[in-house]
């Protein structure tokens, strides 16, 4: 069993790097959390259980199928800038200063959900980090599986979750058009990803502009 705590530590590391690291989904959490409540950026966070899962298979299968790698991943890179750029059309149009009540047109986890989805990071990440050390885990055990998984969804939606609450407790303090602004300076900064997103994409299916 203590051969196993070294896949804990990787685990809640790599997380916790994950979970504070700037990215669309860090982004979303934030700005979910501005608009709406702590509620709609808890959704956001606790995504990654909801499709990692498939992610991880994917990767692992795509291991094996090295060729076909970039071609993938290029348009899955693609298809996640198109989607951010709608992400931050919202965020770039959004006027209201008022906190809204009604949740029902915020979507936060279907959009958490559609932009992991289509986030090349995690596959990256699966494909160049994550797979190979299940690997090693497996070979060493199934407890070693357990608590790599089990720390690093720990402290991956942790500290998520841990943003939401300082977003939101910051959020009092934001005069209207502090609030405002935020809002779409988080909308610039997805169409930013959006672009780096479109770039690698390009690159990936070997074209270049």
């Amino acid at each position: 069993m203590v051969h196993s705590y070294p896949f804990l530590v990787s685990g809640i590391v790599l997380g916790l790097l994950a979970g504070i690291s700037p990215g669309p989904l860090l982004t979303l959490v934030i700005s979910q959390t501005l608009k709406y409540n702590i509620k709609e950026g808890i959704k956001v966070s606790i995504t990654p259980l909801a499709t990692d899962l498939p992610i991880i298979l994917f990767t692992v299968f795509l291991l094996a199928k090295l060729a076909s790698f970039k071609s993938i991943l290029g348009v899955i890179s693609i298809l996640g800038a198109c989607f951010l750029i709608y992400l931050a059309y919202e965020c770039i149009m959004y006027k209201e200063v008022k906190i809204e009540q009604d949740t029902s047109n915020a979507k936060s986890f279907r959009k958490g959900i559609i932009t992991n989805f289509l986030n090349p990071y995690p596959y990256l990440f699966w494909l160049t980090v994550g797979a190979p050390i299940l690997y090693s885990a497996y070979y060493n055990n199934i407890l070693s599986i357990v608590l790599f998984l089990t720390g690093l969804y720990f402290s991956l939606v942790g500290s998520k979750i841990v943003i939401v609450f300082i977003v939101d407790r910051s959020k009092s303090l934001l005069k209207n058009t502090t609030y405002i602004y935020s809002v779409r300076i988080l909308g610039l900064i997805i169409l930013l990803f959006a672009f780096i997103f479109t770039k690698e994409g390009l690159l990936l299916l070997g074209l270049h502009f």
